[in-house]
């Protein structure tokens, strides 16, 4: 949804209850979507108020929704490898449009999340190794933890994140922009007297090389991103509506995860506990932004938030409740005070944080479920906040089609009869069988009629 100054005037005078109706509305309507068929469209439709039922708490007209998230799941049904996933954008278009004619979800599965091999390599991405590039051809991605940020650059990022991401971060991330390093702060131009010399950096050649990498990246990211805009545009076409607008994370993941990596951000809860939350109360503001920005560009309501630290077991509930679940709870009130859908992707368990969850803005988020008991989930926000979840990704890559419809009949049966749940998997896949996927989605539609 771009909003234009006369837009933007009135935008701001609206309740969050009242964006959040004009986003849903705008999504519903679909006015960009070219849909193949009447039935196409009155597909989309039904679909979206199922989901829009779900997120208020009611119950669906018809039945419960279901939804399939994966990675190289897709890839792997149709027997492309994870390489051929990123970099083959021809095919793996066509088996995520085929995916959709054979198993028929609720809504749309798209690989724009698998990103560009040819991207990554163009500018020595070194967070992480993918598919040919440091590991097999036949396997997803492998994070590289590290120490991306030094502990002595907690002030650096606190006072200025940008200045701290252009000229510290990225070239450590990024093998062929190791060359911004040299460049000048660009706040530095505050005079005339300061351009010319500001300048002299960017004639050196390990930044020129960087910047020309930067032009090269852009070009194929454009390459990439129209094939996969062009296959999303298709799926949507079928009837089948998209759930992923924008994207951002936890603060504390960021720099958990991003920035100090997992060894050392647990020493930094003792050692430096105040920097700590500083630098995650400067990273919310941005997390929060990064989200809204998704929202705009898309016209898609939700932003996916995947919660990777904050589980179970990883740290103890007075540091959960120090240092991730504040900054957490400020992106989510962020996200919905401009009328976006938070979808909290709760990865492992917690089981022990479902009270915390409790504080979460009701009818406007979506909690997914990976290992976390759904009985107690649904007890502990029942007519609060949208559950969905948690088919085991165990059960659907070595069960039979009889035991995966059992869980979810029984799953159903437990927690999805008075509306506010989702059916789903309990992670995001890359591979499962496609017996197994199937009779999960028609679990869906024999088992959870309202």
């Amino acid at each position: 949804m771009e909003i234009g100054v006369n837009m933007e005037k009135k935008w701001d005078s609206m309740s969050k209850e009242e964006k959040t109706a004009e986003r849903l509305k705008k999504w519903q309507l679909a006015e960009n979507v070219k849909f193949r068929s009447d039935e196409a469209e009155k597909l989309y439709k039904a679909s979206t108020q199922r989901l829009i039922d779900s997120i208020m708490m009611e119950k669906t007209p018809d039945r419960v929704p279901v939804l399939v998230r994966g990675t190289f799941l897709v890839a792997s049904l149709y027997g492309l490898t994870p390489y051929e996933a990123m970099y083959d954008y021809e095919r793996i278009s066509e088996v995520h449009i085929k995916f959709h004619e054979e198993y028929k979800p609720d809504y749309a599965l798209t690989p724009t999340s698998i990103g560009s091999g040819r991207v990554l390599e163009a500018l020595e991405y070194k967070q992480y190794r993918w598919p040919g590039k440091g590991v097999s051809k036949n396997v997803g991605y492998q994070y590289v933890e590290g120490e991306y940020m030094r502990e002595d650059e907690y002030k650096d990022l606190i006072d200025d994140p940008s200045n701290f991401w252009i000229r510290r971060l990225i070239p450590r991330m990024f093998g062929a922009l190791e060359g911004l390093k040299d460049i000048p702060p660009f706040t530095d131009l505050w005079e005339i007297v300061i351009v010319s010399p500001h300048f002299i950096p960017f004639s050196n050649p390990s930044v020129e090389q960087g910047l020309r990498k930067l032009i090269e990246a852009g070009k194929l990211a454009l390459q990439w991103i129209q094939k996969m805009r062009w296959c999303a545009q298709e799926i949507v076409g079928m009837g089948y509506p998209s759930t992923v607008g924008g994207t951002t994370k936890a603060p504390f993941d960021i720099l958990g995860d991003t920035l100090r990596g997992t060894r050392k951000i647990m020493i930094d809860l003792y050692r430096r506990p105040e920097l700590v939350i500083k630098a995650v109360e400067r990273l919310t503001p941005l997390a929060i932004e990064q989200g809204v920005r998704g929202v705009n560009a898309t016209g898609i309501p939700f932003v996916f938030i995947p919660l990777h630290k904050g589980a179970d077991g990883f740290m103890s509930d007075e540091q959960f409740r120090k240092f991730y679940w504040p900054s957490l709870l400020e992106t989510v009130h962020g996200l919905v005070s401009e009328g976006c859908i938070p979808y909290l992707f709760v990865e492992g368990a917690y089981n022990t944080r479902l009270d915390y969850l409790k504080e979460l803005p009701e009818k406007s988020c979506i909690c997914h479920f990976d290992r976390t008991d759904m009985v107690k989930a649904r007890e502990s926000l029942r007519g609060k906040v949208c559950i969905a979840g948690n088919v085991p990704a165990g059960l659907i890559l070595t069960g039979s089609p009889e035991e995966v419809r059992k869980y979810c009949k029984d799953l159903i049966d437990k927690v999805g009869r008075e509306g506010g749940f989702v059916l789903t998997c309990g992670t995001s896949l890359d591979e499962g069988r496609g017996e197994n996927i199937r009779a999960m989605i028609e679990s869906a539609k024999e088992y959870g009629v309202l």
